[in-house]
């Protein structure tokens, strides 16, 4: 079963890896996922972090997060290849498809249900704009004043 699902992987690349280390890194993980016909969906390098714990005498390293769409076949060469790459010093790849398809369905049945009671106390099914809460409001001044009426100091 070579179904494309959506997975997230994350890697630690130790801290005296150069740019282009974790550039060449990056393009290593590419090429797998072409070759194996799936999908690089997103990257993010989230720089160089302290980590919450010392591994193998680093105290920090450079994040690198992907969102790739493909089969568990890619998922396995990713983390063989990874594996047996000295600059990075840990990863983790997790299946994110099931997590995301829960929450649309849980945000659907919410919406359905506030539709629902809505229209049962007589309102529209959706909520107009100046119903929704967390809007910020047209009066710019009613922010500045604080409990009491007393001015707060920015």
């Amino acid at each position: 079963m070579s179904q494309n699902r959506q997975y997230e992987l994350v890697y630690i690349v130790a801290p005296e890896a150069s740019e282009q280390e974790v550039a060449d890194l990056h393009t290593q993980v590419e090429q797998i996922v072409q070759r194996f016909t799936g999908t690089l969906d997103k990257t993010e390098n989230w720089g160089r972090r302290k980590l919450a714990y010392e591994i193998g005498h680093h105290r920090e390293g450079t994040y690198v997060v992907e969102t790739i769409t493909g089969s568990g076949e890619l998922m396995k060469e990713i983390d063989r290849r990874l594996r047996v790459t000295d600059a990075v010093i840990r990863h983790l790849a997790v299946r994110v498809d099931d997590d995301l398809r829960v929450a649309e369905r849980l945000r659907g049945e919410r919406k359905a249900t506030q539709a629902r009671r809505r229209t049962a106390r007589g309102l529209p099914p959706e909520p107009s704009p100046s119903e929704r809460r967390g809007e910020p409001h047209d009066d710019q001044d009613e922010d500045r004043i604080g409990m009491e009426g007393v001015e707060v100091q920015r």
